[in-house]
């Protein structure tokens, strides 16, 4: 059983800046995303600020993120890495398990990531992530490198949008084409 305490809040900007991106992609009409509640039991709370201190999760997560974009569904999580290096046990079996029959009912699954030391964002598509999952499976590397990621799919800085994963949804879908 996985315990939550408060280290867990780390990618809770990252975490902010996407929910803020969904709500305008929402004002918009381009999407419709919603976080995803990682259901949790409380075992601890500070009397004083009422915070959850120390909790259990009651079952394993997908995703992060769900939702339709332009009537084709969506499923992402998002990471926080502070290093070049991005090792896979910060990925689970069950989420790229569940992004792959995801993606077999013909929705798009993926991961953002947001690399703090470069201060940019990364789309990594479920099949660049399944390529790497899979070596790593078969005795390869247990993580990637920022240099081995295609930099189309880094994104964009744009106005008005904090995080602007919805043009590389559309580079994915015509990738995907070809």
């Amino acid at each position: 059983m996985a315990t939550w305490n408060s280290r867990g809040l780390r990618g809770s900007t990252l975490e902010d800046l996407i929910n803020r991106t969904n709500e305008k992609y929402l004002e918009n009409g381009l999407a419709l995303i919603q976080k995803v509640p990682t259901p949790i039991t409380p075992i601890n709370i500070d009397k004083d600020s009422r915070h959850i201190t120390l909790a259990y999760f009651d079952q394993k997560s997908t995703v992060d993120y769900i939702g339709a974009v332009q009537g084709i569904p969506v499923c992402f999580d998002a990471k926080e890495c502070a290093a070049d290096t991005f090792a896979l046990q910060n990925i689970h079996e069950h989420q790229v398990e569940f992004m792959g029959q995801f993606e077999k009912q013909k929705g798009i699954a993926f991961f953002l990531i947001y690399y703090s030391h470069k201060d940019l964002f990364y789309y990594l598509p479920y099949e660049m992530l399944r390529y790497f999952w899979d070596r790593a499976k078969e005795g390869g590397r247990k993580s990637f490198r920022f240099g081995e990621l295609n930099p189309a799919y880094v994104l964009p800085k744009k106005h008005g949008i904090l995080v602007p994963y919805l043009d590389m949804i559309q580079k994915d879908l015509e990738d995907r084409a070809e």
